[in-house]
């Protein structure tokens, strides 16, 4: 328990959510990377010159730089190492300094099963990441984090022409239709809204409603909002838990508190009490597509809500952001679901659903919300290269 509570401690995050909902899909993680280190696949061996024999050989990379985030610190660095040591490399990864204890402590665990020098972690602060994306020897950079890291890392990257796997920011738009179940969508919204304290890249934030089904969603999730506690780690009825910092507390507070006059707060909108990072669950109404809420990511408990007027103004307000990595589609209608998702700009689209992900499907997105992918055999296949090698026979 000693170990959970300090996890808990480091990060601010209800204990019982954190063993039910991050460990589980972690685990499985490593152990979809160890299988998918075995089936590595590319063309098949051929004579494609006459006298000649070709084949594909996918190879380790070398030296991988990884940064992580301070939101999920541990399963950011499972995302990060696993597929970077089951395709043969070697890792340097820095986590972020406000989080660093559960990647230490994992690092102490794997060092009991790798040889010296697989897994190597350092800590400190943004001179301390910026130092190891300049170094030589890492071969590639992969950093979870905000666009404004990932550009740096970009910049700094291209000086020695390193490869950059960049999972940065997000801004999910929510399209929910008039035939949609109210009361399922709400929930869900809800749920992935205000997981982590909304600090999820993926998090439901920007839903984007039908006229026929506004007014009552609107309701139905500042409902939804009344019912989600915010409390430290130690309360069992904690939904989530604080905010990551006061730097974060002031981000999310500056965003509500620079509201527009035509917007309207449904639900939230201030911190909970006097101590600690907490901000109440906050639904915001009457906004429009240019406002600061709707474009920008907050990373925090707070849900916009739009009306649209028809399909193609759903369309194109979801993609009229730089963000493009999570959206969700919630209607009854078969054939629109699979019209809008392939209109929709976003490299994760749901339907009747937001946030569940695997390990055998990519995550990663388009845009600003950067390049490359998490998970399934495209993540593994991004710490590899490709070397042809012909024979004359």
């Amino acid at each position: 328990m000693s170990w959970w509570r300090s996890k808990s401690e480091n990060t601010g995050k209800p204990i019982g959510l954190t063993a039910e909902e991050e460990v589980p899909p972690m685990v499985d993680q490593i152990r979809f990377f160890a299988g998918a280190a075995r089936v590595l696949e590319g063309s098949s061996a051929g004579e494609y010159l006459a006298g000649h024999t070709s084949w594909i050989r996918r190879e380790p990379v070398g030296v991988c730089a990884q940064v992580t985030p301070w939101n999920y610190p541990m399963m950011m660095a499972i995302w990060k190492l696993a597929p970077a040591i089951a395709a043969g490399n070697t890792v340097v990864l820095k986590p972020s300094d406000t989080t660093p204890v559960t990647t230490i402590r994992l690092a102490e665990l794997a060092a009991e099963v790798f040889p010296d020098g697989v897994l190597n972690v350092v800590t400190g602060d943004r001179t301390t990441g910026a130092a190891l994306v300049a170094h030589e020897i890492p071969q590639m950079v992969s950093i979870t984090g905000s666009v404004r890291a990932g550009m740096e890392v970009m910049r700094s990257a291209a000086d020695d022409l390193k490869n950059v796997h960049l999972e940065l920011g997000g801004k999910a738009p929510v399209l929910v239709f008039d035939d949609a179940d109210l009361e399922a969508a709400a929930e869900a919204i809800a749920g992935a809204g205000y997981f982590n304290a909304g600090q999820d890249c993926t998090a439901a934030t920007r839903v984007i409603a039908a006229p026929g089904i506004h007014a009552d969603l609107a309701a139905a999730l500042a409902e939804q909002a009344a019912g989600t506690t915010t409390a430290p780690p130690s309360n069992a009825d904690a939904d989530y838990g604080p905010l990551n910092s006061a730097a974060q507390l002031d981000r999310v507070s500056g965003f509500v508190d620079r509201l527009p006059d035509h917007a309207s707060l449904l639900a939230g909108g201030s911190r909970v009490g006097d101590a600690g990072f907490f901000y109440a669950p906050t639904v915001i109404g009457g906004l429009r597509q240019d406002d600061e809420v709707v474009q920008n990511e907050i990373f925090g408990p707070v849900i916009t809500v739009q009306q649209f007027s028809d399909e193609d103004e759903a369309v194109r307000w979801a993609n009229g952001v730089k963000y493009g990595l999570a959206s969700s589609i919630f209607t009854s209608d078969h054939g629109r679901a699979l019209r809008v998702s392939r209109r929709l700009n976003f490299g994760c689209v749901w339907i009747n659903t937001h946030i569940p992900l695997v390990a055998e499907m990519p995550h990663g997105g388009f845009g600003h919300s950067g390049t490359g992918k998490d998970l399934s055999k495209y993540g593994l296949e991004d710490y590899t290269r490709i070397k042809h090698v012909m024979s004359a026979f």
